[in-house]
């Protein structure tokens, strides 16, 4: 079941982005979601702004997170590489599962799915994991953004018109 996340997720929330971030590590993904990202700060921003979902499965045992977040993403406007779709979009960030139930990913792309015609997401360059599952579930790769601090990141796009 996917849900929106409230306050009281928080600590489970946190928890979600602690195993993900170690499973990132294992992974050789060694930079993305260093220094504590995602923070409270940034969870509370979230679940403040309507954006923030978790899974939980039927015992009510939170899994993974996730943002959805509609409307233009001040990072995407310039990209080394094209877009293939400039209709309005939404975005899939910060997604992150504590590997205890298998298609969390798969889930979230069919909650976003059901609600938006066209998604866009973005991953380290080390996260590998991330740009097989972005790829194997009909996402193309169009080029390199770069965030507010300049770090690059590999960007993602699916439309249901492509």
């Amino acid at each position: 079941m996917i849900r929106q996340a409230t306050e009281l997720d928080i600590p489970e929330i946190l928890r979600i982005y602690d195993a993900a971030r170690a499973f990132m590590c294992r992974s050789g993904n060694m930079m993305q979601w260093s220094g504590g990202y995602p923070s409270e700060e940034i969870v509370r921003s979230d679940i403040l702004r309507h954006v923030s979902y978790v899974l939980e499965n039927e015992a009510g045992h939170l899994h993974a997170v996730f943002a959805l977040i509609p409307g233009d993403d001040p990072t995407y406007a310039h990209i080394e590489g094209a877009w293939h779709d400039d209709s309005p979009y939404a975005t899939i960030h910060r997604a992150g599962s504590d590997g205890t139930e298998r298609g969390a990913f798969r889930a979230i792309l069919a909650f976003a799915r059901a609600q938006y015609e066209h998604l866009r997401a973005d991953t380290h360059a080390d996260n590998i994991p991330m740009q097989h599952c972005l790829m194997q579930n009909g996402f193309a790769y169009c080029g390199i953004i770069y965030l507010k601090s300049g770090d690059p990141r590999h960007a993602y796009e699916w439309s249901s018109s492509l």
